[in-house]
């Protein structure tokens, strides 16, 4: 009986995927403009809007699949030979509920409608045009036939609007140079239009499209009769100008810091040319990234690097294209790609030390030269993407009444260029990628470096069953080169482990000069459907590197996952919709060992009050660790588990509120304890402003946390303790958002993080059973404490000096904060006025004290940076 509801189920939800996936294509026929150029002014009142076919035949996609929308939509489409024109009805029954929010560019907020066209006709790619109520764009490009969103892609368009007692208007200009498409006698695009009515979180379709469908782009309607269009090649040249005016406290003695200012006058130049209307080169010189957003502060024990978010314009437009993932899902997994855009220009690699009485003066990034990146698609179904840059020699100016410069960044060239090919409708896909770094290591203290490094991949995916089911296989490799001493250098790193003394299948060779490696994925999952799945695994060889200008957290790594979900996409109960996820996974290493076993479970909703809840829980086992020991044999962990919750409110609210919390515990007693409360609170007392507070707070415990390695008598100690941290910050931002083209936007936040060491140990047998055998205290006459020189002496039993270490304990204090006033004063040129600030202390006696430690922080003097950005534009 079991069995045959289990067949019942699978074949009603087979049914359901083909009767959406097999929804009427509709069709639609733009108009032609007259010669007297429309008036973009969102009033929809010219004669040539008069004439325009306008539809209304849309049905709801959310909450309520298939029925009729709550109000009436109207849309009409025009070309003439440089642009099309999209016009909006939304009509209202409530217009006194029209809800128009003056938000950043791209963020959505209020009501909104939108525009998709799929020139290409691949039913994958598509390019995205919205604008809410209020006036404001929201632009992107949709990739892998909606899997991915591009949302750094800013095109040049206009559009206004308007309302009144019956609704409001929406008026669309776009250059076809924006757009990308073959210019030919006829031709056929996709084509979607949608609306979002706020109030009622309601979205409607013209082309009737099912959640429950694998993809999106696929199931868009046609946009036909496009006769005659000519290929618009984009040609613009941006030069800009920087003023920028650095104000720090001033230091006696410090040649750099004497006068307490520093002034700086610098220019460059950014430009988009359309090499043909599927190619487009952008290019930079000598960029300058002044009105970028600083990273926000961390503390990182552990010992896997901080992954960062890019921020920097000419690098997150179209990164979609040069992305070549190594995993699957989200999490920090998902951060994992051969092409990871911050190596370039990063912090200059080497840290001069420094003599007593010595000052330094030293750039915080390496200067880009310039960059350049064709991207695009052909109609022939290839994706193309290449990306090449330069970025200068660094020095750091060092002096001691004398002054001498040492090179701390050599003269480096990074190249990325990535290939797709779609086949079958779409459906397969099979595509390569290739990187390489080769520096000029000219100066002998920078001989720890790469020289060169290569890395390289191919894909290949195939969907079937209307695209309900995929298959997706990767393999990717690396080699490096460089000297004895970088090949070294890497095979002891904390990622690789070649030296571990417990690793018998490493083999540890100081006389190398290369190192390469290889990796992959094989992935099977089912996308469409209520009921979905994935089967996954992965692995990382113990030679594979790809840090030089990728992003990778660990090498030597074997990963099986299992994920099964369930989707709930129509309204029942209190419910709008549910979604409940199952994950498993198990980790190895490349000598069979199991080092991670695991699971999860969790589930997210939202209520008809428009209220979201999320809950879940982690499980990890038992298992090994390859890196705490940085360096040394695998240690035994006990693992953890941890529950956390989260929720939201209705952010159709003036205010509004979100928290999270989460409680984790280590699975042997007081092994591990933390807990992690996060709060955001927005307000919004008009349209035009928006304050948001994000305070987070972090305290963990946890028994096992590496402190210091020491070698003494042909032994090597691993010196671990308890740690005490705890952690809060809390970002505040204000938007003040005058127009859709000029702003105010401020970000501010204080970190204050502590850490106390107790209860110092040394590894005793990392791999024992049981977990208190593992470790021994250090107390009695092993350890003491120097109170004047702040560090620790261990010694014998017999009270023999062996060797000592700094004490670990660390306050650290941080004021970060960026204002920013945007003008958009002509389409594409912008002016950017900039107030940056920053404060730091730190100390070594790991107490936390919110009020000591607040008022402190704002004691001395901070670093204050104003920047004047003028960007103009030149082109069509």
């Amino acid at each position: 009986m079991k069995t045959k509801l289990f067949l019942t189920s699978i074949f009603l939800a087979t049914m359901t995927s083909l009767v959406a996936q097999n929804q009427p294509k509709k069709e639609y026929y733009p108009g032609n403009c007259t010669k007297n150029e429309l008036s973009i002014d969102g009033k929809l009142d010219e004669p040539d809007w008069q004439k325009a076919t306008w539809l209304d035949d849309f049905t709801q996609y959310e909450p309520s699949e298939g029925k009729k929308p709550s109000q009436k939509t109207e849309f009409a489409i025009l070309l003439d030979e440089n642009s099309i024109y999209v016009g909006f009805k939304c009509w209202d029954n409530h217009p006194d509920s029209i809800v128009q929010r003056l938000t950043r560019r791209d963020e959505m907020d209020g009501d909104f409608v939108a525009v998709q066209f799929d020139s290409y006709f691949d039913k994958r790619t598509a390019f995205s045009f919205m604008a809410n109520a209020a006036g404001i764009k929201n632009d992107f490009i949709i990739s892998n036939d909606g899997e991915n969103e591009d949302n750094t892609w800013d095109p040049i368009w206009l559009v206004k609007t308007s309302r009144d007692d019956k609704g409001w208007y929406a008026e669309i200009k776009i250059p076809l140079t924006q757009l990308r498409f073959e210019g030919n006698a006829e031709q056929t695009w996709g084509l979607q239009i949608g609306r979002s009515l706020f109030r009622k979180q309601e979205v409607s379709l013209w082309q009737a499209s099912s959640r429950k469908t694998s993809g999106w782009v696929s199931q868009y309607g046609e946009l036909k009769g496009l006769k005659n269009l000519k290929s618009r090649k984009v040609a613009d040249i941006m030069p800009y100008a920087v003023v920028r005016a650095d104000r720090f406290e001033k230091e006696f003695g410090n040649p750099f810091k004497e006068s307490g200012k520093k002034n700086h006058l610098d220019g460059g130049l950014d430009g988009k040319l359309g090499l043909t209307n599927n190619l487009t080169l952008d290019f930079t010189i000598n960029p300058d990234f002044g009105q970028v957003e600083a990273d926000p502060s961390q503390v990182n024990l552990s010992s896997f690097e901080t992954f960062f978010q890019e921020k920097r314009p000419f690098f997150i437009e179209g990164k979609n294209i040069l992305s070549f993932p190594l995993m699957f899902g989200d999490g920090d997994l998902a951060s994992e790609n051969l092409f990871y855009s911050r190596r370039i220009g990063r912090r200059p690699h080497y840290d001069p030390e420094l003599k007593d009485g010595e000052y330094m003066n030293a750039p915080e990034f390496t200067s880009i030269l310039g960059a350049a990146k064709i991207t695009g698609k052909t109609k022939t179904g290839w994706s193309l993407g290449i990306l090449e840059s330069l970025t200068s020699e660094e020095f750091a100016d060092i002096s001691n009444g004398t002054q001498r410069r040492e090179m701390i960044e050599p003269f480096t060239n990074y190249t990325i260029g990535r290939v797709q090919k779609d086949f079958n409708k779409g459906n397969t896909l099979l595509g390569g990628i290739f990187t390489s770094v080769n520096r000029n290591l000219s100066e002998e203290q920078l001989n720890y470096l790469h020289k060169s490094a290569f890395t390289g991949g191919f894909d290949f995916v195939h969907k079937w069953h209307n695209k309900d089911w995929e298959f997706d296989l990767s393999t990717y490799f690396s080699r490096v080169e460089g000297s004895a001493e970088a090949i070294t250098n890497t095979q002891e790193s904390w990622i690789h482990g070649f030296q571990r003394p417990d690793a018998s299948y490493l083999k540890l060779d100081t006389t190398r000069t290369s190192l390469s490696g290889q990796g992959g994925k094989v992935v099977l999952s089912k996308n469409g459907g209520k009921l979905r799945f994935m089967a996954a695994t992965a692995w990382k060889s113990p030679g594979l590197e790809l840090n030089d200008v990728g992003y990778m957290r660990q090498a030597d790594n074997i990963l099986e996952v299992f994920w099964v979900g369930y989707r709930i996409y129509e309204p029942f109960s209190i419910f709008r919709n549910m979604n409940l996820n199952f994950n498993q996974w198990t980790e190895w290493n490349f000598g069979g060992e199991l080092t991670g076993p695991g699971g999860n479970i969790n589930a997210h909703t939202q209520l008809k009050n428009y209220w979201n809840f999320h809950l879940g829980g982690n499980w990890n086992g038992e298992g090994l660790s390859t890196t705490e020991l940085r360096g040394g044999p695998a240690l035994k962990t006990s693992g953890s588990k941890n529950v956390w919750f989260a929720f939201g409110s209705n952010d159709q609210k003036r205010l509004t509120g979100e928290a999270q919390i989460m409680l984790l515990g280590g699975n042997e007693k007081n092994s591990k304890q933390m807990f992690d409360c996060g709060i955001s609170f927005g307000y919004r007392p008009s349209k035009s402003l928006k304050i948001t507070l994000s305070p987070n707070f972090n305290s963990n415990n946890d028994e096992l946390q590496y402190v210091t390695q020491q070698d003494y008598l042909n032994k090597t100690d691993y010196i671990f303790a308890r740690i005490h941290q705890k952690t809060l910050s809390a970002s505040l931002r204000i938007n003040y958002i005058i127009t859709p083209n000029l702003s105010i936007e401020y970000w501010g936040q204080p970190f204050l993080a502590s850490g106390k060491y107790t209860e110092f140990k040394r590894i005793t047998n990392s791999r024992a059973t049981n977990y208190t055998d593992r470790f021994s205290l250090l107390n009695g006459n092993e350890l003491a404490y120097v109170n004047p020189d702040e560090m620790y002496r261990v010694s014998d039993l017999s009270g023999n000096q062996l060797y000592t270490f700094d004490q670990p304990d660390f306050n650290v204090k941080e004021f970060l904060s960026n204002m920013v006033v945007r003008w958009e004063y002509l389409p594409g040129s912008t002016i950017y006025l900039v107030w940056s600030q920053s404060r730091d202390q730190s100390v070594s006696n790991g107490n936390f004290n919110l009020h000591n430690d607040f008022k402190t922080l704002f004691d001395d003097k901070p670093y204050n940076v104003f920047l004047l950005k003028m960007s103009f534009r030149l082109g069509k």
